[in-house]
């Protein structure tokens, strides 16, 4: 599997372009680089049917976030409120910090 260049990160907001959750936006809860997926908080939540055992006895049926690929997900802009493509830029200091390509304004806080 080709390694596609992650930019998002934890804690970033994201909104999802398509899938059954199309238009819901939630925050990035984990990056998994090796599958080029994130877990986004509340998306793509899926019913799991889980064995008791000695961590859960109860067992039964447990919902479940499952990844989703960085394919169907938009950065969500914190100046323009708007999903937007990210562009990055270097700055005098040296430090490479994340744009917003609709409003050129820093993403990274």
């Amino acid at each position: 599997m080709e390694a596609i260049k992650i930019r998002l990160k934890k804690d970033d907001k994201v909104k999802v372009l398509t899938g059954k959750d199309k238009g819901k936006i939630g925050k990035v809860l984990k990056v998994v680089k090796k599958t080029n997926r994130v877990v986004v908080e509340n998306i793509n939540v899926v019913k799991v049917h889980q064995r008791p055992t000695q961590a859960n006895p109860q067992g039964g049926i447990v919902e479940k976030t499952m990844p989703i690929h960085i394919s169907n997900l938009m950065i969500m802009c914190n100046s323009c409120v708007k999903p937007t493509r990210i562009g990055m830029k270097l700055l005098e200091d040296g430090k490479r910090v994340r744009i917003c390509k609709k409003c050129s304004q820093q993403i990274d806080s």
